[in-house]
């Protein structure tokens, strides 16, 4: 008569053990994240795939540069493209640093609407911190 109860008693235990255990999906779950926020994030911008090196455009459909880099300030409010102007071939190339928010993405191509190649050329060159 003991080894039934004992079994019931290891039955009904391990029923509540694996009863409180849920399990995790991988990608489903990050500390300080919800799922919503995730998805939210998948459907934003790779950087790598969709901005890096891409050429910019203005409103007229008129190429004004090149992402070079994203910057993301230190204190994490703001970010910053870093557009390539003016040069041939790389040479004579400089560098501004632009609001990342100022950027759209339109069909397809990176748009900055009121960018002109004199505008951005007579804004001041970007200089990375040493």
């Amino acid at each position: 008569m003991r080894n039934p109860i004992t079994a019931v008693l290891m039955g009904v235990m391990l029923l509540v053990v694996v009863g409180n255990v849920s399990a995790q999906i991988a990608g489903s779950t990050t500390p300080g994240m919800s799922v919503e926020e995730l998805q939210t994030i998948a459907r934003g911008w790779s950087a790598t795939k969709q901005i890096l090196g891409k050429p910019v455009y203005n409103a007229k459909n008129e190429k004004v540069g090149d992402v070079d880099d994203l910057i993301i300030a230190p204190d994490s409010a703001s970010s910053y493209a870093i557009i390539g102007v003016g040069g041939f071939l790389g040479l004579g190339e400089r560098q501004v640093a632009v609001p990342a928010n100022h950027l759209k993405h339109t069909e397809g191509r990176i748009v900055l609407p009121d960018a002109t190649k004199e505008a951005l050329q007579a804004m001041p060159s970007f200089q990375y911190a040493k």
